[in-house]
């Protein structure tokens, strides 16, 4: 079993490892999905059903 080390004492090459590892993958999620839509930008969908 290894020793425990924080992960302030390790070294910049084992922190990069960690890091990677943590960000590899969002799963299930998609973020581009998740961003909300803008209230202030202009609509052009919205402006043509008033001719109908």
């Amino acid at each position: 079993m290894p020793k425990f080390v924080p992960f302030e004492k390790l070294s910049k090459k084992a922190k990069k490892e960690i890091a990677k590892k943590r960000r590899a993958s969002w799963g299930p999620l998609n973020p581009v999905t998740r961003v909300p839509e803008n209230p202030k930008a202009y609509k052009r969908k919205k402006m043509r059903g008033w001719e109908e």
